[in-house]
């Protein structure tokens, strides 16, 4: 639930049940934070379409990076929703929970490839102190062996949780352990 009213997998009806269906027969179950949009099922449609385009879409970030920013930013923005989630699928890509630990709580101490790690520093500053990002963070980035199509994708990664982290903060969408848990992808 959140601070909103939403429609519920039983109730909804039309447009709203055939996206929630598709959901789950594709994911497994209908997550808190797509719910929370179901009094408007376009902004759903649009907000899905985004997340899996950056998050399984082509691209040359590994899935381990996608999720490794979305982590760090999360984090950065308090968000224990997205934090939560995106920890349980980076715990896909990585099996060491000491090295989950440390990208959650100081992913500057984690033993993260160098290039890896750039990617995080830039994710990280842009959520603090998007302000501050100049063309020497770019270089960077280049130099850590980025292209721009990566530098974008890290980038869009980066805003699309900034964006998430806000709906999650500012409608109180919760969760739980088995909520977290047991998606498909």
């Amino acid at each position: 639930m959140s601070y909103i009213r939403e429609i519920g997998e039983i109730e909804a009806a039309g447009e709203l049940a055939a996206t929630y269906a598709r959901i789950r027969e594709e994911r497994g179950r209908v997550a808190n934070i797509l719910k929370v949009h179901s009094l408007r099922p376009a902004a759903l449609e649009h907000h899905l379409e985004l997340y899996m385009g950056l998050l399984y879409g082509p691209g040359k970030l590994t899935r381990a990076q996608r999720e490794m920013i979305a982590v760090v930013v999360s984090c950065a923005n308090r968000c224990e929703y997205c934090v939560n989630h995106h920890r349980e699928a980076l715990a896909r890509y990585v099996r060491d929970t000491t090295m989950l630990d440390l990208i959650e709580s100081d992913f500057a101490a984690a033993d993260v490839p160098p290039p890896t790690r750039a990617l995080l520093v830039y994710a990280e500053r842009l959520t603090r102190e998007p302000e501050s990002i100049r063309g020497e963070d770019i270089k960077t980035l280049r130099a850590a062996g980025f292209g721009d199509e990566e530098i974008l994708h890290a980038n869009l990664i980066a805003a699309y949780f900034n964006f998430v982290n806000r709906i999650a903060l500012g409608l109180g969408v919760d969760y739980n352990a088995d909520e977290v848990s047991g998606y498909n992808v």
